[in-house]
């Protein structure tokens, strides 16, 4: 691929290279080594800031030139230095100049510079490698595709204090999780992976980096404990491998989770103090740290909650509440703490009025970076309620009670992004498991109108929320029941048993399951006419009743006894139907199978043929 920028922006840069421009790449192949260095460092004052200027000169071809000298052994250390020095510059300009740098391959090119004796060079190879990855255009399997960086990059640690900020960035910048967590929280590390081999966190964990990063905590320089620290958030990150290891590690005769509750201390920069929280919180959920610990619930928790205050800046307050609402999803005690801990509930609803029109924001930037950002708050405030709400009726009660609480979640299910529509139902979906809800504020505010419309051509992890949240409101004692069977759910839920998403196909048969249980839908038999007309359906019941998930059996266990109770007009007909497509041969093998509650219902649907 060629080492320019992409072809529209290319013709409109080129028609604006000036002759400077020319004049700084030509000086970079005279024959005078001298005259090259000087021409080099002309360059990097003259880009220093200056993005039009970086685009005219990779234009015009001068990032090859640059990495050739680089490169060259013949080459003084002084010239090799300012090389990495401009191509760090110009890789902190636009996302194009990234990608211009990654197709001239400059990431082989800096690490094989890491080799050099010599440390002025190297921490400017790693200072450029550090911009390069830290762009969202760098793919983070680059830094693994030779077994013998991460190592290489261990050893460096122990060279400079530059060498240890630059390295600690690059490792928490490039260590990807293997798999989306339960939740679906991204709660500052990324999601997703490479498919094949050891996941990043094993290979750096593997290659020392809990060891060679920890005593950096310790470092004089702020940069440094905050990369550090930033490593082991990424490193512990539902990984129960990293956590254990870290819980036991002394710095200086301290344990590492002593040293991130000090790193709390209100004192402390704010960065450090989320990040610390993180840790711990990581750290906690991965069963390294006991939820009833004091440094979880008198440090952790409370210094997360006091992160959504709205004194704080936006992004603060968004991994804030990301983080507390990962830290509370699976604890119940945790979700009853934070729900009264500094009126956390009613703050969050500022979370929604933002940026007001008395915002004490001055600054212009500021501003408009938060207009543009403000939908993330939005998010993080939905997922915080989804976390807090998720098992007590009074916590759910007193989120529903909050002002305006069931229009801003009907509208957030409309939004245009998509993490604030799958928070907006991860939300809906934690209040939807109370019945008083559903008979009361889901149905004043018929939120099953957008709900269903979410439904339709929505992302994998988006269905499996909002089809669980259906499945609660199609509960018999949901008055949101009939409208939306009217809406065409059944067709819905028939599709969705046909996913190859297996949590998709557990929500469509379960929903069901509920259908064919009740009694008067639309004339009584429409569902269950449904079923039995949709040959596709029958043989997926059928299928799921020999299933490996017993969950999955069981559900199509219900759907049979159901469709064959012989109180119900037509049983007669369905009996026999079901009994032509072999669903009696599999009840007989279910009546002997070793979990009860299977073999109950096949025994119990075998009497219906008895009868």
């Amino acid at each position: 691929m060629a080492c320019v920028l992409e072809t529209p922006l290319r013709m409109s840069v080129l028609s604006e290279v000036t002759a400077s421009s020319r004049h700084y790449v030509d000086r970079l192949f005279d024959p005078d080594p001298q005259k090259v260095l000087q021409g080099v460092i002309d360059m990097k004052n003259a880009v220093i800031g200056n993005n039009k200027q970086k685009a005219n000169l990779i234009v015009l071809g001068a990032v090859p030139r640059l990495l050739y000298l680089l490169q060259q052994e013949t080459s003084s250390t002084e010239l090799r230095t300012e090389c990495a020095v401009v191509l760090g510059s110009l890789a902190m300009g636009t996302e194009n100049n990234v990608k211009s740098l990654l197709d001239c391959h400059i990431i082989p090119a800096l690490l094989q510079g890491l080799l050099s004796p010599e440390l002025k060079f190297i921490e400017a190879c790693l200072r450029c490698l550090r911009t390069i990855f830290t762009s969202p255009v760098t793919p983070e399997e680059l830094l693994y595709t030779d077994a013998t960086v991460i190592p290489h990059l261990m050893a460096l640690l122990s060279r400079s204090r530059y060498t240890q900020e630059y390295i600690c960035q690059i490792f928490s910048h490039c260590c990807k999780l293997r798999h989306w967590h339960s939740c679906g929280f991204k709660s500052s590390p990324q999601p997703l992976l490479c498919a094949n081999g050891p996941d990043h966190q094993t290979i750096l964990f593997n290659h020392g980096a809990v060891q060679n990063i920890a005593h950096l905590l310790s470092s004089t320089s702020y940069k440094v404990r905050m990369q550090a620290l930033k490593c082991f958030s990424v490193l512990a990150f539902e990984n129960p491998q990293v956590s254990m290891t870290l819980v036991n590690v002394l710095v200086d005769g301290e344990l590492l989770p002593q040293i991130f509750v000090k790193m709390l201390q209100r004192d402390k920069p704010i960065e450090m103090q989320l990040t610390s929280a993180k840790c711990l919180t990581y750290m906690c959920r991965a069963g390294a740290i006991q939820t009833d610990d004091n440094c979880i619930v008198l440090k952790t928790l409370p210094s997360l909650v006091r992160m959504c205050s709205k004194e704080r800046l936006l992004e603060e307050r968004v991994e804030g509440a990301e983080t507390l609402a990962y830290l509370i999803e699976t604890d119940v005690e945790l979700q009853r703490i934070a729900s009264i801990t500094d009126h956390l509930i009613a703050m969050l609803s500022d979370y929604f009025k933002y940026p007001s029109s008395v915002s004490a924001i001055t600054d212009i930037k500021r501003l408009d970076h938060d207009l543009k950002h403000a939908h993330e708050l939005r998010q993080a405030a939905f997922k915080l309620y989804a976390s807090l709400g998720a098992n007590d009726e009074d916590i759910r009660k007193k989120i529903i009670e909050t002002e305006n609480m069931m229009d801003r979640i009907v509208n957030g299910l409309s939004e245009s992004s998509i993490k604030v529509r799958l928070s907006a139902v991860r939300c809906l979906h934690s209040l939807s498991r109370s019945v008083q809800q559903l008979r009361t504020s889901f149905q004043d505010h018929a939120v099953w109108k957008p709900l269903m419309k979410v439904l339709q051509n929505a992302p994998d992890e988006v269905l499996v929320v909002a089809s669980s949240t259906l499945c609660n409101l199609l509960l018999e004692f949901s008055p949101s029941k009939e409208p939306i069977l009217e809406s065409g759910a059944i067709e819905l839920l028939c599709s969705l048993t046909q996913s190859e998403n297996l949590a998709l196909r557990v929500n469509g048969i379960w929903a069901l399951m509920t259908l064919c249980i009740l009694a008067n839908i639309a004339d009584g038999t429409t569902a269950k006419e449904l079923i039995m007309t949709n040959d596709d359906i029958l043989q997926k019941i059928k299928y799921y009743m020999s299933h490996s998930n017993a969950k999955l059996q069981l559900a199509a266990m219900f759907c049979i006894s159901n469709l064959i109770w012989n109180e119900e007009e037509g049983s007669q007909e369905r009996q026999d139907k079901l009994r032509d497509i072999g669903i009696v041969d599999i009840l007989h093998k279910l009546s002997q199978s070793s979990d009860p509650n299977l073999c109950d219902k096949a025994k119990t649907a075998l009497q219906q043929y008895l009868a």
